[in-house]
C-alpha cells in the first residue's frame, strides 16, 4: 500500500447508550490496516446515560485521533451533518457503534470508491444475536432471511459487486454533500436511505461490495425490535414525499399484509369463503415460518426456532406495516414525526 498518495478520510460515528458494544466497536476501528495520519474519527454522543462516553474518553487519552462531540439535538443525522461540516477528509466514513467492522474495511471501502468511481460504497451486514437466548437468536435469523427483509441485498447477502439503492455504514466522497446537500435533520429513521436516494437522483453511483461483512448485533428484546421496525415503517412515507417517488416495492408489503389482516378479519365474519381463504393464507404464513425454524433447528440445534422465529417474522411484519399506515396518515394529516433512537 503506498500511503503517500491514500486520500484523506473522515470516519463518523453517532452513539447513544452504547456501553454495551462500543469498545469492541473502537478496537475494531484500531485495528483498521489503513494509516492512522490518514485518519481522523468523530464519535459523536447524543447524551449518553450510561458509560459510554467514558470509555470512549478513555481510548482518546491513548489515541488522540479519535474525537469525542456531542450531539445535543441526540439523533444521528444531526451527529452526521455535526461531523460532516468538520471533517477535513477527501472521503466521509459512516459508522455504527453496534457494529464491528474488519480490518481492511477503510482501505477497501476506499480502494472500491476510486476503483468504481462510486459517490457511495458498502458492505454487507453480518448479523449477530445480542445473547445465547432463543429470542436474540431469533431476531438476528429473522432480520437477515428473505422472508424477513426481502430482498435488502445488503441484509440477505450477495456474491458479487452490484449497483443498488443504498448500503449500510457506507464511505461518501466528501464533495457529494456540497451537491445533494447534507442530512435530512427531520428523519430521525431511514436518513441514509433518503440521503442515497438523493444521491441517485443527482446521477451518483452506490456500489454493495460482498466479503466486506460488518458484524452487527441486533436489538435484544422483542420490543426493541418492533420499536425499531415501526419507526422505520413511520419514516418510510416521508421519505417517499421528500424525494417525490417510491424507492423499491417491498416497502409496501408488511402495509398490504396487515391490510389484508384487517379486511379479512372483518370480512370473514360475513362471507364464509373468506373465511376459508384467510385462514388458509394465515396458515400458510405461519407454517413458512414453522419451516425456516425447522432448517433452523438442523443447523443450530434449537427446538425453539420452530415456535420463536414465526411470531418473529409476524412481528415485524406487522411493526414495520403499522408504521407505515401511520406514516401515511401523518402525511396526509400534515401531522409531525417523532421518535427517538431505540437503544
Amino acid at each position: 500500500m503506498n500511503t503517500s498518495i491514500l486520500p484523506f478520510i473522515s470516519v463518523i460515528c453517532p452513539v447513544y447508550n452504547e456501553e454495551k458494544y462500543i469498545a469492541n466497536c473502537i478496537e475494531s476501528v484500531l485495528r483498521q490496516d489503513y494509516p492512522t495520519k490518514h485518519v481522523e474519527v468523530f464519535f459523536v454522543d447524543g447524551g449518553s446515560t450510561d458509560r459510554t462516553r467514558e470509555i470512549i474518553m478513555l481510548y482518546q487519552e491513548q489515541f488522540p485521533y479519535l474525537q469525542l462531540m456531542d450531539n445535543p439535538n441526540k439523533t444521528s443525522p444531526y451527529a452526521m451533518n455535526l461531523g460532516i461540516r468538520l471533517a477535513r477528509g477527501e472521503y466521509i466514513v459512516r459508522l455504527d457503534g453496534h457494529s464491528v467492522y474488519p480490518e481492511n474495511y477503510f482501505s477497501q471501502l476506499i480502494h472500491y470508491a476510486i476503483e468504481l468511481q462510486a459517490d457511495n460504497v458498502g458492505g454487507e451486514i453480518i448479523t449477530l444475536p445480542a445473547s445465547d437466548t432463543v429470542k436474540c437468536k431469533a431476531i438476528a435469523i429473522a432480520l437477515s432471511h428473505r422472508f424477513g427483509v426481502g430482498n435488502s441485498m445488503f441484509r440477505v447477502g450477495t456474491t458479487k459487486i452490484i449497483r443498488t439503492d443504498t448500503v449500510p455504514f457506507g464511505c461518501y466522497k466528501k464533495d457529494i454533500f456540497a451537491k445533494i446537500g447534507l442530512y435530512d435533520e427531520e428523519l430521525t429513521r431511514n436518513q441514509d436511505d433518503e440521503l442515497n436516494a438523493r444521491l441517485i437522483k443527482h446521477g451518483g453511483k452506490i456500489f454493495l461490495v460482498p466479503n466486506l461483512g460488518i458484524l452487527y448485533t441486533v436489538r435484544d428484546t422483542l420490543r426493541k425490535m418492533c420499536k425499531m421496525y415501526y419507526q422505520y415503517g413511520l419514516f418510510k412515507p416521508l421519505v417517499n414525499k421528500k424525494i417525490k417517488r417510491f424507492v423499491s416495492v417491498r416497502q409496501f408489503v408488511p402495509a398490504l399484509f396487515l391490510c389484508g389482516l384487517l379486511a379479512g378479519a372483518i370480512l370473514s365474519c360475513f362471507f364464509y369463503p373468506v373465511f376459508l381463504l384467510y385462514v388458509a393464507i394465515i396458515a400458510l404464513y405461519f407454517l413458512t415460518g414453522i419451516c425456516i425454524g425447522i432448517q433452523q433447528i438442523k443447523s443450530r440445534e434449537e427446538i425453539g426456532f420452530v415456535m420463536v422465529l414465526p411470531a418473529t417474522f409476524f412481528l415485524i411484519h406487522v411493526s414495520y406495516g403499522w408504521g407505515f399506515l401511520v406514516g401515511l396518515y401523518k402525511i396526509l394529516t400534515r401531522s409531525k414525526f417523532r421518535a427517538t433512537e431505540n437503544r
